[in-house]
């Protein structure tokens, strides 16, 4: 069988890559799982697009994941009359009135949050644009907050404002993402990722508000400040899996703890056994250029070696001018970083039930004989998690899944292969042909070949007469 990529990609769509031809090519490049950022997205766009990745991916007889990026709250400028350059010891004045910046000629601006001057104190650090303009906070008026400007540069209409160690009041949700959750489920997509997390109530609310669908789509926690990172723990017990979204985060934290951070957070959720995203700028250079820089080949690596469960592509596919090749540099890093010696964070993992248990069990096995496959009946989907968690060396998860509903919602999973196989033991004579009749399908799809050795292993709410079982198999003997 061919060698299986073990980490996901994650490639977010956007006016290069939106069409089925253009997905198609991205899943035949590498990537398993597609996000539609709804920051920018408009809903008729989001139907269309959906469409074309579930197409793309049935003409190749895979399953690909759909995440549906929230926009969340955020914090952002008004407009100016005229862009307004700003040099170091400036001052320079944000109001919650968006009458003032012409009033004051362009040295004050709006601010679109209304609790804006409650919120923050004197002394706070006020950053644009990612932290390219960086301001504190001198004083605070009834009108205003006076700040001074420690780094310079051109301030335009509508940036984004962080306001790094500052609590804010924002909601966890805004109209408009309300608005696009009900489009996400109308869609039946895989995940939420829910952006600007910063409490694990944020992701309770989400939770609740989908759990009524008949396929509750998971949530995904974006962890984007130092909130977040103080109640990382109580988040990723709430959240179904996380996301490192560096972007932010790293303008939020001293960006020489940011490593440090993801380290952490992948460890803590390996310890917990949530799936886990490493996200923003892995490939930022080739927006523009065919080959992506040294330092960015070591930082994909690094996310390899932390035995992430996907990594994240957003400009990149989304926008830039090299989709298929930013795919397939990626694939080519994780497949070569992926023969070395990994972290094996989830070995510090303390396991808390039988499933985890058979689980691991399984694992060791495929890990000890060498195994070209652990195959997993599942009717829910809730064992294969389970043994993604184990990490296994090098054997891909071949998940068999009854519906196209819990292919997708596994395909986020490091070294999952979700594969549509309906089965049913009353069929076909019982529980034996039952993994015969399974293990020849996968050699027919060119997922196995015939002598090699597999794992086979289920739960009981799949194959109840092998319930909870481990079997070594060799395929079509």
């Amino acid at each position: 069988m061919q060698s299986t990529r073990q980490t996901r990609i994650l490639a977010t769509l956007g006016p290069v890559s939106q069409t089925e031809e253009t997905i198609g090519a991205l899943i035949d490049a590498g990537a398993n799982v597609f996000r539609l950022n709804m920051s920018h997205a408009k809903h008729d766009w989001a139907r269309a697009v959906t469409g074309h990745i579930r197409a793309a991916a049935a003409a190749r007889n895979c399953a690909a994941g759909i995440v549906m990026d929230l926009k969340g709250p955020a914090i952002r400028t008004g407009d100016l009359p005229a862009p307004v350059q700003l040099e170091k010891g400036d001052r320079f004045d944000f109001t919650v009135d968006s009458s003032a910046p012409a009033a004051e000629g362009g040295r004050c601006v709006s601010v679109n949050y209304p609790d804006f001057l409650n919120d923050i104190e004197e002394g706070a650090r006020i950053l644009i644009d990612s932290g390219l303009i960086r301001m504190r906070v001198l004083r605070l008026t009834e009108r205003v907050a006076e700040c001074e400007v420690e780094v310079g540069g051109e301030l335009g209409s509508r940036r984004h404002i962080n306001l790094p160690g500052t609590k804010v009041n924002l909601p966890a949700l805004t109209e408009k993402d309300r608005a696009d959750v009900a489009v996400g489920l109308e869609l039946d997509v895989d995940y939420f990722a829910l952006s600007f997390v910063r409490a694990a109530a944020d992701v309770v609310l989400l939770q609740e508000l989908v759990a009524a669908h008949p396929h509750p789509p998971k949530v995904i926690a974006k962890v984007e400040d130092q909130h977040a990172v103080q109640h990382i723990d109580a988040i990723i017990a709430q959240a179904d899996a996380i996301m490192v979204a560096r972007g932010d985060l790293g303008v939020e934290c001293p960006f020489e703890d940011l490593p440090i951070l993801q380290r952490e957070i992948v460890r803590a959720c390996q310890a917990v056994g949530k799936p886990v995203i490493v996200a923003t700028h892995m490939l930022e250079s080739m927006i523009n250029e065919p080959m992506p820089t040294r330092a960015e080949v070591t930082d994909v690596a690094n996310a390899v070696f932390e035995q992430t469960d996907a990594i994240m592509l957003s400009g990149e596919t989304s926008v830039g001018e090299f989709p298929n090749r930013c795919v397939k540099a990626m694939d080519r890093i994780a497949r070569r970083m992926e023969r070395e010696p990994a972290a094996r964070f989830h070995e510090l993992a303390t396991l808390t039930n039988d499933r985890q248990k058979l689980a691991k069990a399984a694992v060791s096995m495929a890990d000890d004989v060498g195994a070209q496959a652990i195959v997993v009946f599942t009717r829910v989907g809730r064992l294969v998690p389970e043994v993604a968690w184990m990490r296994p060396r090098s054997a891909p998860i071949l998940a068999l899944c009854i519906n196209d509903d819990v292919a997708t919602s596994l395909a986020l999973h490091r070294g999952v292969r979700p594969v549509v196989l309906p089965w049913d033991a009353g069929d076909v004579g019982g529980v034996a042909e039952v993994v015969e009749r399974a293990l020849q399908e996968l050699v027919a799809k060119n997922l196995l070949e015939t002598g090699d050795t597999v794992v086979v292993i289920s739960s009981r709410s799949a194959v109840e007469e092998i319930a909870d079982s481990v079997q070594m198999r060799r395929v079509g003997t």
